[in-house]
């Protein structure tokens, strides 16, 4: 047994017997830590996996709790309702296609699972990639392409790595991807951050920020943005790309998302760079399934030499087995089906949530809902009770992302509810929004 399922069992076991209920705080990271002896990364894992399978729960400033009904959330009367799970549904993925994929994978590389292969990556994968990036209109030298073993990887090099403008700020939207805010908490790298709300970005501040801020690179996710699911206009875009080479400013170019976009015009901001200055990222893991642990990241070429070196003593290479599967998935057309299927599912689930939010009128109430895309969200003006509305909401089996995680920490935010339609059905949707709604108006000042 692995060090951090003792934990699970421990605590499993308190729950089973009584000793920790709904109405008591699970013990302290730190009381458990003392206990086991172990480190507080293994105590975290523990917990993160409970939560993860809707055992517990998290309330902000005050600990872990134990989902109420425990014992029959599993059943069909209390089933969890989970608007807060970005990875592709269980259902939605068809697995006997993609495991053919890794069959065949084993077949054509097996050779190579035994030794160290390129940083770069698998060749034959890149130069698939880099006609079917076409369809986004990301046009590129295969050379330029890097895989990267999830885009949590990339955006961790790219920040730790020294860049040639010779500048150390990192700036970021606000909110943004909280896996990006962890990562340069963790890493301890400078950084700023610009306002980004229901109406985008302020273009003037963000000239003022190239201009004196030392800024690396702008972290962006310009198309359904996460959290808040909003999408630059192509104007936007082109004045954001201007910006970065008059000021000798990189952008990564999050593009988690291009996959499920309806709008075949929206192009990524990479298509309107002609200065080299984007890097843009494209993760395969949250369209198909988060242990495939693959991203393809272009690189200008003054970035690539670094990167690789970077690359090269993180992890060697990464794996060749994932790599090799999304080859022939994509190579075989089960990718593009596969993305037809799931962009028509999201799109009907966005446009049932649309239609759920908008019969419920609130003067301090907005949202965002776009057609397509993981997220969408609710802004609420007024001061709000957030630890309150989360408690609430577990208590009644809907599980919501704390969206104040999104923000570094001088411009933390209690007014954002990210909402994500991977896990609910359109049924879910229209009875549990108005629950959420209703929590959410209660604690409103």
């Amino acid at each position: 047994m692995l060090k951090y399922e003792e934990v699970i069992e421990y605590i499993k076991n308190n729950i089973n017997t009584g000793e920790l209920s709904h109405s008591k705080r699970l013990p302290s990271i730190r009381s458990i830590q003392k206990l086991f002896q172990f480190s507080t990364g293994t105590v975290l894992k523990a917990y993160e996996k409970l939560e993860q399978d809707h055992i517990i729960y998290s309330v902000p400033k005050s600990g872990y709790y134990v989902v109420d009904n425990f014992h029959t959330q599993n059943s069909s009367k209390y089933p969890i309702i989970d608007f807060s799970a970005v990875n592709l549904n269980a259902e939605a993925f068809p697995y006997q296609n993609f495991q053919h994929c890794l069959n065949k994978s084993i077949d054509l590389y097996k050779e190579k699972l035994f030794t160290y292969s390129d940083p770069r990556g698998l060749n034959s994968l890149i130069n698939v990639l880099s006609k079917h990036i076409q369809n986004y209109q990301i046009f590129t030298n295969p050379n330029n392409i890097i895989i990267t073993s999830s885009s949590q990887q990339a955006l961790n090099i790219l920040s730790i790595m020294p860049f040639p403008n010779g500048k150390s700020n990192i700036l970021v939207e606000q909110p943004t991807y909280y896996g990006m805010i962890k990562s340069l908490e963790l890493n301890n790298i400078a950084t700023l951050g610009i306002n980004r709300d229901l109406n985008g970005i302020n273009l003037d501040e963000l000239e003022k920020l190239f201009k004196y801020g030392n800024i690396k690179f702008f972290y962006s996710i310009p198309r359904f943005h996460n959290p808040t699911g909003t999408s630059y206009s192509r104007l936007e875009k082109q004045e954001i790309v201007k910006l970065a080479h008059k000021y000798d400013v990189y952008i990564v170019e999050d593009d988690i998302a291009a996959d499920l976009d309806i709008n075949k015009k929206n192009d990524p901001m990479f298509s309107y760079d002609t200065s080299s200055k984007v890097i843009y990222l494209k993760s395969y893991s949250k369209i198909l399934m988060p242990g495939l642990r693959v991203a393809a990241l272009i690189l200008p070429n003054l970035l690539i030499d670094k990167f690789l070196l970077y690359k090269k003593w993180t992890d060697m290479n990464s794996p060749i087995l994932s790599q090799g599967a999304l080859e022939i998935y994509i190579k075989n057309g089960m990718f593009d089906d596969h993305m037809k299927q799931l962009v028509s599912l999201y799109n009907s689930r966005m446009r049932c949530l649309k239609d759920t939010l908008l019969k419920y009128k609130h003067p301090r109430i907005q949202y965002n809902i776009p057609e397509s895309g993981y997220f969408a969200c609710i802004y609420v003006n007024g001061s709000l009770n957030y630890d309150k509305i989360f408690d609430s909401l577990n208590r009644k089996n809907i599980k919501m992302f704390n969206t104040s995680e999104c923000f570094l920490k001088e411009y933390k935010c209690h007014n954002y509810f990210r909402i994500t339609i991977s896990e609910v059905n359109e049924t879910q949707i229209i009875k549990n929004i108005p629950i959420v709604l209703d929590v959410i108006q209660k604690y409103l000042d």
